[in-house]
């Protein structure tokens, strides 16, 4: 496990946990060390309040708010779009982390039905299928299959797809379970995995690239760093460009200095799995880590996904983004 996967877990642990209750500890040892002296009543109060709210909102999170999906629409404009592209809807899911979906094939299903049922020309997945390796696609893989759209689907993989979180592996024992989940996306689900690399789509005389990288993260958390920029969208000059990166990071470390790629799509942060009033902790880590940024013409969109490595989500609503392209 990462120092940084352990910290989000700890302390998102200490949130929950630890801080209601150290408040209620400190009530009862008011009470009992200043009984007569000191309004005490009020900490045991609060105490009781906060441990109350915390672990109703992680109920909540944890058997309603993690499936509880939202469809997010955005229109995006771009006047370097080719004509015949314009209307041209795309859906982008990400980080499904398939161990939380178990015993849920009701609640995936209504995903993909509602996916579907967007019509979509294209579905992107842009990365973290799993939480450790391809085996937890075997319950719920013919769900996934289901999924429909004109261009089909185009995936990526996301730092946990290389299982770096399972201890005990050899490299070439990992290799080889990365090796399986790219099998198990192509021929169980029918997805074409992007490995630093791109396709073009037609439309007539007009035609569009979606360049794919493996995993690079620039940030915070630079546990896997196999995206190779340059070899995936080498061919596409002077094409309409618009890349799936998985972590949101490499977008202000390459693809602005370095590209003029008008579009990227991400996942990774999940927000964290916890917004109140529009702010979430995955700020503190990651400059852009929550729906849509604009800078120099090029547009950043960060999905936080529909699954998590936590089993909750509080004020985080998992989401379904469905992109419709003008000019």
């Amino acid at each position: 496990m990462s120092k940084f996967f352990l910290i989000i877990s700890l302390v998102f642990s200490l949130l929950l946990f630890l801080i209601p209750q150290l408040v209620f500890a400190a009530g009862w040892l008011a009470a009992r060390l200043f009984h007569g002296h000191l309004a005490w009543r009020p900490f045991l109060w609060a105490g009781l309040i906060l441990v109350a709210v915390w672990w109703g909102l992680y109920s909540y999170g944890h058997f309603w708010g993690r499936f509880r999906f939202e469809v997010k629409p955005v229109e995006y404009r771009n006047s370097l779009l080719p004509p015949a592209f314009e209307g041209y809807r795309i859906v982008q899911i990400s980080d499904l982390h398939m161990d939380g979906w178990a015993a849920h094939e009701a609640e995936l299903s209504r995903v993909v039905q509602s996916v579907n049922d967007l019509q979509p020309d294209l579905i992107v997945f842009t990365g973290d299928l799993v939480s450790f390796n391809y085996h937890e696609l075997e319950s719920l893989g013919d769900t996934l299959a289901r999924l429909r759209a004109r261009d089909g689907v185009l995936s990526i993989l996301g730092n946990h797809d290389y299982d770096p979180y399972e201890p005990g592996l050899s490299p070439r024992q990992r290799q080889a379970l990365v090796d399986s989940l790219v099998r198990w996306q192509g021929e169980r689900l029918g997805w074409r995995v992007l490995l630093n690399e791109h396709v073009v789509l037609r439309r007539g005389a007009d035609s569009l690239a979606v360049i794919g990288v493996e995993n690079q993260s620039c940030g915070v958390h630079q546990v896997i760093r196999r995206g190779r920029l340059t070899e995936a969208m080498a061919g596409t000059e002077g094409m309409f460009r618009i890349l799936l990166s998985h972590d949101p990071s490499q977008w202000r470390a390459e693809v602005l200095p370095e590209t003029d790629i008008p579009l990227t799509l991400s996942g990774h942060t999940h927000a964290m799995q916890f917004r109140v009033l529009g702010f979430t902790p995955s700020r503190l880590a990651y400059p852009e880590c929550d729906g849509r940024y604009d800078e120099g013409g090029q547009t950043l969109y960060v999905n936080i996904g529909l699954g998590g490595t936590l089993p909750t989500r509080i004020g985080a609503t998992p989401e379904v983004t469905l992109f419709t392209l003008h000019r």
